[in-house]
């Protein structure tokens, strides 16, 4: 389980979290929402250790990490993966090269144990036929799947998905979504997911929280979100350009 406990943050004289607390439970798919700037990536930052809570606790599964050195840090990354926005994987190597290189580099893996290795990762997010590819070659939504088998590679027990379907088309959209509700049916693997795309939050969440100015201002069941008599809520997901949502 995490639990985010009364987490503040600012940057400089701009106060982004105010006291956000929310507990993710194990093998869930849930969804942290919200408008832009509102603090959605700033967050599941503080999970990994790129950024640290002006206030506030961070617990992983019961141990508080939010004041941990960055050598403290390295086992609750191998635990916690994080899939960017952007794919970032290097155009100079092959696809199943760029799976292989954390194993050779964490797991201390041989080039070809490796290798073996990250085409069993490509076969699980269904990208086994593209291995021997460059990502250059490949669409967005390929190279988010092999994103993901990468962030496989440490069989983390959490990930978190920055925007996992930003800028993608909407057939790869649904296919990533997809690949996200199989890692936690199948690998148990409990997702956090930053997004705004409202078709992913209703299809594949189990539950949700939205931020709004700082603070949590819904938290549960998607079926909670559509029954809400909250006009900032019902504005955002039904997209409308009209009402309080600021």
């Amino acid at each position: 389980m995490i639990s985010f406990r009364g987490i503040k943050k600012s940057f400089g004289p701009k106060q982004v979290l105010k006291g956000v607390s929310f507990d993710v439970n194990d093998g869930e798919v849930f969804f942290i929402i919200g408008g832009s700037g509102v603090g959605k990536s700033v967050l599941i930052k503080h999970l990994v250790g790129l950024l640290y809570p002006d206030e506030g606790e961070i617990f992983l599964d019961g141990e508080e990490i939010s004041r941990f050195t960055e050598e403290q840090m390295y086992p609750v990354r191998e635990k916690c993966a994080m899939v960017f926005q952007h794919s970032t994987l290097f155009d100079s190597m092959t696809c199943v090269e760029n799976v292989a290189l954390p194993l050779r580099k964490h797991k201390k893996l041989k080039m070809k144990e490796a290798i073996a290795e990250a085409r069993k990762r490509l076969e699980q997010v269904h990208m086994q036929e593209f291995a021997d590819r460059f990502p250059p070659e490949l669409g967005d939504g390929m190279r988010k799947r092999v994103a993901i088998a990468r962030a496989l590679t440490l069989d983390p027990k959490y990930v978190l998905f920055d925007e996992p379907t930003t800028s993608l088309d909407p057939v790869s959209a649904r296919r990533v979504d997809k690949l996200i509700r199989e890692l936690s049916d199948t690998l148990g693997v409990t997702s956090i997911v930053v997004s705004h795309d409202l078709v992913s939050i209703f299809t594949i969440a189990d539950r949700i929280v939205m931020l709004y100015q700082g603070f949590v201002r819904l938290l549960g069941l998607p079926d909670d979100f559509k029954a809400s008599n909250d006009a900032v809520i019902q504005q955002f997901i039904h997209g409308r350009a009209e009402g309080p949502f600021e």
